[in-house]
């Protein structure tokens, strides 16, 4: 660490006192744990002073030592670095900067700031933060955000594993931490309720649902006060630390205890097979835009970290929260990269999903980077990064500005995957009833070769869904015409306009027991082409038990009963959640379903195909009008022979069945049954004996021929 140095470094009560310290060294970035102190390294080329803040308390007003570091001993390039002796893990610290403050040309040093370290493990005195101090002038001491020193090398993983689950075998759910068990029906103790300690409680409902990848929105610390006044964020797409646990996840206060608990869960969720991914937000920060808080990297060089206008007093807004990060920087792309192999390294996350993925596809300037150029950006620096191997890459393949690009990073990259949205889309048309979308339906179903067309890699990179977090739920779906977003306060004007839902009559809550049957039905169509399409299925919290927000799509700011996971619809909606479990039981047991390439479109054939037909046998109608769409799939290896019908035709129709040489067609599905009848395991469902099916209005029917039936 060089040599030993005595500095003055001030105190609370601003009497002077002599601390001896080392110079420190510019790697590892932010504060590394030695046996004899803590080296604390950060970066800013154009501050012209930079202090190092040390708190007694995360409370404090002011802090307990302030130490100046010296340019001619503390700087190497731009980073600034010090190596403070016989500190260690759970010391509080911050910095404040100092230099232009020049908003036209970029700058923006504010040293009456205090400014939370970019590579914080742990933040603090989130009681006490106040978005507004941080927005106005004056000092924020005692109201800023915090670190604190980790030192991960001490927690006991107990030879934790992950589990390293394919594709073709993934099941997604898309979980919210804090509303999966803040109910106060949830069964959770009330202190662990809305935690991460909370999941762990209900792992065993996880596990029995069939899933195998929770999929956490964002668990990086963010900005609860990132939103109009009177509300709070509540998805948490505001991020400010990317290598610290939300802190409002944890069950206990201790400076640590977010670090420790967070692996706890994902150390029980491995035991028992289940990966976990992260919702990651690299395109913008909790800073948001030129009005907006000095928390960090505003603070520390603006002009590194944000894309910014040529009046620098702006910033370039791709993902529509006031600001875009600037990832192709080569300090912002390593701070992603190790921001990502610290999660997996040593947090032992599966994998994550990129919000706004195509933000990270545009230059330093905002432009989107041209394909073809040889240029190495973020993307594939992440995808190509060793540390990163094997874990699930999931890009949101679009931005806030209009720049889309489903199918490109499948098309030009060998292992990130995609949020198919067309699958959404189309899927919700066709179920709704709407015109010439039996074509497009037909792709989605065989994994969207018309998006994805290499013949080279694993169809399952198409991540399938219905619903997320970003719109209606599944409930919603097919019970609101239109968004009720006025709890939100922006006159509803907020949230998409074109859902694609249909209320099937009655707009939201109804005792009608028709609406009520047709929407069960609409849902069960909606779960049964969800997962019976080749590719990776996603399935959103609570949807398996008819979740509502009240026709709320953009629930981005309701922590509260809205938005939370009602667990008395477990028992409400029981035979929903029976069809659900056996649904995922029954896909995970079948080959076909587990394939890694396209199935053939082909009337014989030794490898696994599928054949298309209408009300005929080989007949499909791909008419503009056409509304039905039957298949039979085939794996002849494992003797695996199903037919599927699904008319979102209004009127019931009558159906050819294909003939069997031996046998008898078993009917596995029929979504116009009310529960139990609706799902039948083999060994118990209704044999056919006729050749045709007269398949209900807007249903779904799945038959399977029984004699080489093996669940493995």
């Amino acid at each position: 660490m060089n040599e030993l140095l005595t500095y003055q470094a001030q105190s609370t009560g601003q009497q002077a006192e002599t601390l001896k310290v080392l110079p420190g060294k510019s790697s590892p970035l932010g504060a590394t744990v030695y046996p004899h102190g803590v080296n604390f390294c950060i970066f800013s080329q154009n501050a012209e002073a930079i202090e190092l803040l040390l708190f007694d308390t995360a409370e404090a007003s002011r802090p307990v030592q302030i130490i100046k570091l010296d340019p001619s001993l503390n700087k190497t390039y731009y980073y600034w670095h010090i190596f403070v002796p016989r500190i260690k893990a759970g010391q509080i610290y911050a910095y404040r900067a100092y230099g232009q403050f020049a908003p036209e040309k970029g700058y923006r040093f504010d040293p009456t700031k205090v400014l939370l370290d970019p590579y914080a493990r742990a933040i603090v005195n989130t009681e006490r933060y106040d978005r507004i101090s941080a927005s106005r002038p004056g000092d924020n001491c005692a109201q800023a955000l915090k670190g604190v020193v980790v030192d991960t090398s001490s927690y006991d993983w107990e030879g934790d594993r992950l589990p390293r689950i394919p594709y073709s075998t993934s099941v997604i759910y898309e979980l919210h931490v804090g509303g999966f068990t803040r109910h106060p029906n949830s069964g959770v103790s009330p202190e662990k309720r809305g935690t991460y300690a909370g999941i762990i409680d209900k792992i065993p409902y996880l596990k029995e649902l069939g899933i195998t990848t929770v999929e956490l929105l964002p668990v990086h610390q963010f900005d609860p006060q990132d939103v109009r006044p009177g509300l709070k964020n509540y998805w948490g797409y505001s991020t400010i630390g990317f290598f610290a646990p939300h802190r409002g996840y944890s069950s206990q206060r201790d400076p640590l205890a977010a670090v420790d608990e967070f692996r706890d869960l994902v150390k029980a969720l491995h035991r028992e097979g289940i990966e976990v991914i992260l919702d990651v937000v690299f395109n913008h920060t909790a800073e948001g835009n030129h009005q907006g808080p000095t928390l960090s990297y505003r603070g520390l060089d603006n002009q590194t970290y944000y894309i910014l206008e040529d009046d620098a007093t702006y910033y370039k807004n791709y993902s529509g929260c006031g600001n875009s990060f600037k990832g192709n920087h080569p300090i912002v792309g390593r701070l992603i990269l190790d921001s990502l192999r610290y999660w997996v390294s040593e947090l032992h996350v599966d994998g994550f999903r990129f919000d706004l993925a195509t933000v990270l596809a545009r230059n330093i300037f905002g432009q989107p980077i041209k394909e073809g150029t040889g240029t190495m950006n973020i993307l594939s620096r992440i995808e190509s990064d060793p540390v990163l191997a094997g874990t699930k890459l999931i890009a949101e393949a679009w931005d806030a500005a209009g720049l889309y690009g489903v199918g490109k990073f499948v098309e030009l990259a060998d292992w990130f995957a995609e949020w198919n949205g067309p699958f959404r889309d189309d899927v919700r048309r066709f179920v709704k009833g709407d015109c010439g979308l039996v074509n497009r339906l037909a792709a989605r179903i065989l994994a969207s070769p018309d998006i994805y067309s290499r013949s080279d890699t694993d169809i399952n990179r198409s991540v399938n869904f219905i619903t997320c977090h970003d719109g209606f739920t599944l409930n919603d779906l097919v019970s609101y015409n239109r968004k009720h977003n006025l709890a939100n306060r922006e006159e509803n004007c907020d949230g998409a306009n074109d859902n694609f839902s249909w209320n099937c009559g009655l707009e939201g809550v109804t005792e009608d027991s028709a609406v009520e049957k047709l929407r069960s039905q609409q849902i069960k169509n909606l779960l049964t082409i969800l997962f019976i399409s080749q590719g990776t299925p996603m399935l959103l919290m609570g949807d398996e038990v008819r979740r509502t927000q009240k026709g709320n799509n953009n629930a981005y700011c309701q922590d509260n009963e809205l938005s939370w996971f009602d667990w008395s619809l477990v028992t409400q909606h029981d035979g929903l959640l029976r069809f659900v479990k056996k649904l995922i039981y029954f896909i995970q047991g079948l080959k076909i379903f587990r394939q890694e390439k396209f199935l053939k479109v082909t009337h014989a054939s030794l490898e696994p195909h599928l054949i298309w037909h209408g009300q005929y046998l080989g007949e499909p109608d791909w008419s503009e009008d056409s509304h039905y769409l039957a298949f039979s799939l085939f794996h002849p290896d494992s003797g695996e022979h199903l037919h599927v019908i699904l008319n979102a035709y209004w009127k019931a129709l009558k159906f050819e069945l294909p003939p069997l040489k031996s046998g008898y067609w078993h009917r596995i599905i029929d979504t116009a049954l009310a529960a139990p009848d609706d799902f039948s395991d083999l060994k118990a469902a209704v044999k056919i004996h006729e050749d045709n099916y007269l398949v209900t209005a807007r249903s779904s029917l799945v038959l399977m021929e029984s004699r080489n039936f093996i669940y493995e």
